[in-house]
């Protein structure tokens, strides 16, 4: 079995490599007479970009989507949705020297031990570049969710090396999050973050942090126990991203400084609604939604390849110093933001259609 796919209603299978012809994703199980265009996907592959700012990779791709198949004149048909972008800047002259040098940290040794052989061009199947299907993928979710319950997921950057933003996840706005190269929400953090990615940077090293989301108006009931739970699945989305180490939900590692009557959420009502007084839970008790916004984070470690001396050993089993080359973000981090959204919107259009299928369209 491989781990190319994610989802059981709403399923995705994510294929290419970092330097082939193309990469892409199949979706399976999207309902239809839903309107669909290249343009409703294109908007969150923009902001995934290589290239579209001085503090990513030089590398530059356009990522125009294609759909193949699954839709017509408009409108999803029910049928597989086949979505393919062509890959246009190729280097792999700056890859040479690590095709048999094993990269510290990075997916090099891993993969050959597993498979005996690797596509060390790029990083092959371990790119970064392969979550572009999945934001593809991503923004389709996200349309049906926001069709749907009106959803908006909204994801920052929460946290650059030691550098942090402290806000309440429920007043960041698309707009505040935009509004700088960095996705902080935050001008003046943001240019502190900025300076320090670009400090890093020219000293040819990388830095990691932590990308806070928020799902908003997410109905009451997704999730499945025991194993299948919301938070559970959401968590294994968001550590299948590339350079993911750590995942926390509501209070997270710090509620556990709190007692049990600091840390519950008490109940009320407003109007016609059970919600709660504090959110404590992150939206998610017992694997299920609760109908309170869901708030997680998401740690990403610095980028693997750095342009310093490193040891390594190659693949004859020689110890040796590795300087990489090549074209490589110094923070991951602002091009995560639409990728810790689009596989947020996976998980939840999935536990939609779960939900719907065993309760029905209104559930209880």
């Amino acid at each position: 079995m491989s781990g190319d796919s994610l989802g059981k209603l709403f399923k995705i299978s994510n294929w290419g490599e970092s330097h082939g012809k193309a990469i892409g994703v199949v979706i399976e199980g999207c309902p239809p007479l839903f309107e669909l265009s290249e343009k409703d996907i294109q908007f969150d592959l923009d902001r995934r970009l290589p290239g579209q700012s001085e503090v990513t990779t030089p590398r530059k791709e356009l990522d125009k989507v294609e759909i193949l198949s699954g839709v017509f004149n408009g409108r999803t048909t029910g049928a597989p949705i086949s979505l393919i972008i062509f890959n246009k800047d190729f280097k792999k002259e700056d890859y040479k020297e690590i095709s048999k040098i094993f990269r510290p940290s990075h997916s090099d040794f891993t993969y050959e031990k597993k498979y005996g052989i690797r596509d060390p061009f790029g990083g092959g199947r371990a790119s970064a570049r392969l979550t572009a299907g999945n934001v593809a993928a991503g923004a389709i979710a996200k349309k049906i969710l926001k069709n749907k319950f009106g959803t908006d997921i909204i994801a920052y950057v929460k946290k650059i090396k030691d550098i942090e933003i402290d806000i309440d996840p429920d007043s960041v706005s698309k707009r505040g999050v935009e509004s700088n190269i960095v996705r902080c929400p935050n001008n003046k953090i943001a240019d502190q973050m900025i300076n320090l990615i670009k400090k890093a940077q020219a000293d040819g090293d990388s830095l990691g942090g932590v990308i806070e989301c928020i799902a908003k108006n997410v109905p009451a009931g997704l999730g499945e126990p025991i194993f299948d739970k919301l938070d559970a699945d959401l968590a294994k989305a968001m550590m299948a991203i590339n350079a993911t180490k750590g995942f926390e939900i509501g209070s997270g590692f710090e509620g556990v400084k709190l007692y049990g009557s600091q840390h519950n959420d008490p109940f009320y009502i407003k109007g016609k609604k059970i919600l709660t007084k504090t959110n404590n839970s992150g939206g998610v008790q017992g694997g299920i939604s609760n109908g309170m916004p869901i708030v997680f984070r998401v740690a990403f470690k610095p980028t693997s390849t750095i342009q310093k001396n490193q040891q390594s050993v190659d693949s004859k089993g020689k110890e040796i110093e590795l300087e990489a080359k090549g074209r490589h973000d110094p923070c991951v981090l602002p091009r995560a933001v639409p990728i810790v959204e689009g596989m947020a919107a996976l998980v939840l259009c999935d536990h939609y259609l779960r939900f719907r299928a065993q309760c029905g369209e209104n559930g209880n």
